[in-house]
């Protein structure tokens, strides 16, 4: 694996795009005829040539099962792979490297919550608090669990602004509840909630918490700690890692009380014919062969990720979005969606005659990529009273540039729908 360890910045103290965009072949194409440009990396960031290099390391060099073998490919494999473990671990501030659960992404992490912890501590009558904001990911899965056990789940309301609303919260966060689950920064709106609150008032009654980190950690510097949360869950692919892999955070007390999620290879520690007895953590939640490449990759991703900064990532990004909501707010009609005070690099909007997807296929004609519909929150769009939003999200590698071609590819887009 190639050494990232470079200096990214320019002398001004902003970031050398240029020099980052090097890292990443997939945006040097074009699409449609047009220079590429990628707005979509709160669906999923490109991965620099690190990550990918990494991956095909291991598939060359290294490939065989982990844990269980005593050759030289599997121990180095099991090296590698525990090697994340580790740099996850120091990314979050865990503390300790067993309270790092590897998953296939954000989704299967709160699933796994709600499979044991859920059917093991709601009962009927308890209450689940969500936020109004939440990804179907952090919602479907407690509406599940709620009907198996009839319990209810609660909803924190938010403003017009894409803002959540805690004046009520001692009226939402009750001694009924038992679970307060919220997204850090909505995928949609770009919001980044009032987590450490949210946490504090869950904690004056007893409940549990989950965190949802999936747009966060590319952008904030994340203490699990210091913020208190419970459990805390991502997904590699959006911090520019594979995809396919994913990370569940929790406190090693609730993970011990837990049942196994899986039953398989690695999560026993003995099997007879009568019964069996479940491993130690973290392996207790990792049953069958793990996906070993892409978390390998993963610990890679963390490396560029740090090596940029991500203090300089976030300036740089709100950069751009300060830039393309001046550009998009010139726009006749334009409505944009979600203007919290404090906000990640999301720019979603609308028009009243116009519907977000012909936004979306005229803009990939000009060879845009961005995102449209829903965005998996529905509850969300339905709490604004539009079907969905057209959604430009930036990432570390984009430009000043890039936004005024998309904002002249809207231009045009428009001529042709009005």
């Amino acid at each position: 694996m190639l050494d990232i360890a470079r200096d990214f910045l320019l002398a001004n103290g902003q970031l050398d795009v240029e020099r980052i965009r090097e890292d990443f072949p997939i945006l040097h194409q074009e699409v449609n005829g047009k220079p590429f440009v990628y707005f979509d990396n709160a669906a999923t960031t490109q991965k620099p040539i690190q990550v990918i290099e990494a991956l095909t390391h291991y598939y060359l060099t290294d490939n065989s099962n982990i844990h269980r073998g005593i050759h030289t490919l599997a121990e180095r494999a099991t090296a590698a792979f525990e090697a994340t473990r580790d740099k996850v671990k120091s990314f979050l501030n865990a503390a300790e490297r067993e309270e790092i659960i590897f998953t296939r992404g954000t989704t299967e992490s709160i699933n796994l919550v709600a499979a044991t912890w859920g059917n093991q501590y709601i009962e009927a009558g308890d209450e689940i608090v969500v936020s109004a904001m939440e990804h179907h990911s952090n919602m479907v899965p407690w509406h599940m669990l709620a009907q198996r056990k009839k319990a209810k789940v609660k909803i924190i309301p938010m403003n017009d602004a894409g803002e959540l609303l805690l004046d009520n919260l001692e009226n939402i966060i009750t001694s009924k509840t038992k679970l307060v689950a919220c997204v850090h920064v909505s995928n949609a709106l770009g919001t980044i909630n009032p987590i450490a609150s949210l946490i504090n008032a869950a904690k004056k009654v007893g409940a549990v918490t989950l965190i949802d980190g999936a747009q966060a950690v590319s952008h904030l510097d994340i203490d699990v700690q210091s913020l208190g949360a419970d459990f805390y869950v991502f997904s590699g692919h959006k911090l520019y890692g594979p995809t396919g892999v994913g990370v569940l955070y929790g406190k090693r007390s609730l993970l011990e009380a837990m049942p196994p999620y899986q039953g398989g290879g690695e999560m026993i520690s003995e099997v007879t014919y009568e019964g069996c007895t479940y491993n130690e953590l973290p392996y207790k939640f990792e049953a069958g062969t793990p996906n070993i490449a892409d978390v390998v990759a993963l610990g890679s991703a963390i490396e560029y990720v740090l090596t940029i900064g991500k203090k300089n990532i976030r300036q740089h990004e709100t950069i751009l979005l300060d830039y393309a909501t001046k550009k998009a707010l010139e726009v006749p009609g334009l409505q944009c969606i979600g203007t919290a005070a404090d906000k990640v690099g999301v720019l979603s909007f609308v028009f009243s005659d116009v519907h977000p997807q012909d936004i979306g296929i005229l803009l990939d004609k000009s060879g845009i990529a961005i995102r449209t519909g829903h965005h998996c929150t529905q509850p969300l769009m339905g709490r604004l009273g539009i079907p969905g939003t057209s959604r430009m999200s930036f990432a570390v590698y984009n430009t000043i540039e890039e936004i005024d071609l998309a904002i002249e590819a809207l231009y045009k887009a428009l001529r042709l729908l009005r």
